[in-house]
């Protein structure tokens, strides 16, 4: 029993020597946070610039105030919710997937898959054996003697005239 207590106390001590301390975080979100957040955010004053490199007073208040709500412990989700309710959803760098905004994620696939449905019939129509195009070519033998009998007509009344 004594052997037992004693490799208990050792793996005691030696489990102690391995662990770290962990420290709270910090009340003030790091830059890399806010701009993480930011990032997905577009700048309501310039057309098409994020807000995380958007040089305007504007989106350094915006992004102030993102620090501000990371610091009260709101989730990024939460932040995008609030900007979106103020501001719609213009202001989001990836539209929500729904309502309206569905057919944005909807649309290319469609066309992409009618694209190709289209170009493989058409390559299945220009890679059909000529065989089968010559059979129902066959119309237009008749056609062109017909043709020929009238061409050489109008050449003999033509030379009849000279």
């Amino acid at each position: 029993m004594r052997k037992y207590l004693s490799i208990f106390i050792l793996l005691f001590l030696f489990g102690g020597l391995f662990t770290t301390t962990v420290f709270a975080q910090s009340g003030t979100p790091t830059d890399d946070e806010v701009n993480a957040i930011a990032h997905k955010l577009y700048c309501p004053v310039c057309e098409s610039t994020p807000l995380d490199v958007c040089p305007t007073q504007a989106c350094k208040e915006w992004r102030e105030l993102i620090r501000t709500m990371l610091a009260e412990g709101k989730t990024e989700d939460e932040i995008l919710q609030y900007f979106e309710d103020q501001y719609g959803a213009r202001v989001l760098a990836e539209p929500p997937k729904e309502g309206g905004f569905l057919l944005i994620y909807l649309l290319p696939p469609l066309v992409i898959l009618a694209g190709a449905v289209v170009l493989f019939r058409s390559l299945k129509e220009w890679t059909r054996p000529k065989a089968a195009a010559s059979a129902a070519g066959g119309q237009q033998v008749e056609s062109s003697a017909k043709k020929d009998d009238y061409v050489a007509r109008l050449e003999e009344e033509l030379k009849k005239q000279k």
